[in-house]
């Protein structure tokens, strides 16, 4: 079988409305902002903006682990925690504004924890996270990064896909 005739067999062709319901202009405003902290960022302190780098140095605080304890991690752990405690809260403060409730969602717990400890394991293997390599290192045009995000995109189009397949209550 041919891969252009495999991929239409597993993606039905979906129109722009199909894909974007409700339009998309809340995420191109999302988008913005999201660059506009990177840049903000990048340009303030030279630092790349990624999750995975939050998560090490915020752990700096409560590990003896040397990995966490690295000088760089210690100079910036303070302003990388509010933009962490930024970052979730403004997620709440939007859903909770927009649909009057701080959480939704359909997933199980177990699913929910699943699918962090492999995220979790993923950042280790791919040196980076989604943000980091998705929002900053391909805006910088890092060949590493692109190849990254690619292997991001294909593995969860593919999971997506083939859960669907199997019946497991998820879909694309």
């Amino acid at each position: 079988m041919e891969i252009p005739s495999l991929l239409s067999a597993l993606m039905p062709a979906l129109t722009f409305a199909e894909l974007f319901p409700n339009g998309v202009s809340h995420y191109a405003i999302g988008g913005v902002f999201i660059g506009l902290g990177v840049a903000v960022i990048y340009l303030g302190s030279g630092i790349i903006a990624g999750a995975s780098t939050f998560l090490e140095t915020t752990l700096s605080y409560v590990s003896d682990v040397p990995r966490f304890q690295k000088a760089k991690y210690l100079a910036s752990r303070d302003w990388r925690v509010v933009f962490t405690l930024g970052v979730v809260g403004g997620a709440v403060i939007y859903q909770a504004a927009f649909h009057g409730e701080i959480w939704t969602t359909d997933v199980v717990w177990w699913r929910l924890l699943g699918g962090g400890v492999l995220v979790g394991i993923g950042t280790r293997i791919g040196k980076g996270c989604t943000s980091g390599h998705g929002v900053c290192g391909v805006g910088s045009a890092s060949s590493t990064s692109i190849v990254n995000v690619a292997t991001f995109m294909t593995i969860a189009i593919g999971t997506a896909q083939l859960m669907q397949a199997v019946g497991m209550g998820v879909s694309p």
